[in-house]
């Protein structure tokens, strides 16, 4: 078979990456908005956040099953297809069981594409994993920052429906579909299939996915409840907006830059627990004092949240020596971490009804970021080899 050309190998990568968050961050501008018109509860609209999350650490194990009767190519164009899909359903989603029901079909294509993408990285990137991951975070937190920021104008342009709004984010997932049909589909070698389980007895893969349950679970409180926090603290809906806004823009650089520093310092773990001493004093601030400094705080959050879940990635590609292997370790930290994840927006929700204000939410918050810091510390003798 021909080489295919590495630039469009990592074009497919970038393309694929993009499409795995704008469909659950562009609710977030909207969600209260969302909220009144269709007469939901906090705890209600949060599913639309929640779901997905739920949905891709359940079927995450399934990935590497799919790569194997499909070919890890087409399984992942399958997805992008999938995604699109999930997104074109919200122009009709003034029916609230039809946003939440694309919510579930959003989660279930990303959560079999996101080990697949690992595996894919290992397989055609192994001699420059940390930058090349690097790239792949970043074009995650660009996605997930377009969805934040371009969904409000979006929108406004649409006509003021945020049906539509929601709905152009199809038109990303439609273009990477289409480039990952074109890549050469590989089959995957049978020796992998035998140990196509995944790692559950090993320790170290269940602390590697405790921390990433913990930043994942932040991640996706703040990205449906941060607006709300601080628009109840006093700040205008626009100021709320904007330090949102703000937060996930500062994750595009520290998703590139620490896992680049990551594979040239060769120590990610005190890249880990700045990330994580990072994150616990934005949220301390936001949590106590929202209306002090905010925009440092939201700048300090964006960083040490981005970088936490970039170098997350990382530790997979470390840890076993084939693409498939490396989509089993990912699956078992994307299914562990997203299944407890998808709690931490319902509970937000739901605390925040029960209290009547964000600050014992954002309290709880707090001391999961302190606990991330402490796995992160726990994790500090690096990886160790197992086999594939």
């Amino acid at each position: 078979m021909k080489p295919f050309p590495r630039a469009l190998l990592l074009l497919a990568l970038v393309l694929a990456a993009i499409n795995l968050r704008p469909g659950i961050t562009s609710l977030a501008p909207l969600i209260e908005r969302i909220a009144e018109e269709l007469a939901l509860s906090r705890g209600l609209i949060s599913l639309t956040t929640a779901l997905p999350v739920l949905c891709m650490g359940l079927l995450a194990p399934f990935a590497p099953r799919l790569a194997l009767r499909l070919g890890l190519e087409r399984t992942i164009a399958l997805c992008m297809a999938l995604i699109a899909v999930a997104l074109l359903v919200r122009l009709f989603g003034h029916a609230s069981s039809i946003l939440i029901g694309s919510a579930v079909l959003l989660g279930a294509a990303i959560a079999v594409a996101g080990p697949l993408l690992s595996g894919f990285i290992k397989r055609h990137f192994a001699g420059r994993m940390g930058s090349v991951v690097g790239w792949y975070s970043l074009s995650m937190a660009i996605g997930g920052a377009g969805g934040a920021v371009l969904t409000v104008p979006a929108t406004q342009w649409l006509d003021d429906d945020w049906t539509h709004g929601l709905a152009v984010w199809a038109l990303p997932a439609l273009v990477g579909g289409l480039l990952w049909l074109c890549l050469p589909n590989r089959a995957e070698c049978e020796a992998d299939a035998a140990g196509a389980g995944l790692p559950w007895r090993n320790p170290r893969a269940w602390l590697i996915s405790a921390f990433f349950a913990i930043q994942a679970g932040l991640f996706y409180a703040l990205a449906t409840w941060a607006v709300a926090r601080y628009h109840e603290a006093g700040l205008s809906l626009l100021h709320s907006n904007s330090l949102f806004s703000v937060s996930m823009l500062m994750g595009l650089p520290s998703s590139f830059l620490l896992p680049w520093l990551a594979q040239r310092l060769h120590n990610r773990y005190v890249l880990l627990m700045g990330c994580g001493l990072l994150t616990s004093i934005s949220l301390m601030m936001i949590t106590f004092q929202p209306t002090l400094l905010p925009e440092l705080w939201a700048v300090t959050i964006g960083f040490g949240l981005g970088g936490s879940f970039a170098l997350s990635l990382v530790l997979p590609l470390y840890e076993a020596g084939s693409p498939l292997a490396v989509s089993r370790w990912t699956a078992m930290m994307l299914c562990m971490g997203y299944s407890l994840a998808c709690l931490t927006p319902v509970l937000t929700g739901l605390a925040r009804d029960l209290a009547g204000s964000y600050q014992l939410p954002f309290m709880v918050l707090t001391a999961l970021a302190l606990l991330m810091t402490l796995l992160a510390w726990l994790m500090r003798r690096g990886p160790l080899r197992h086999p594939a």
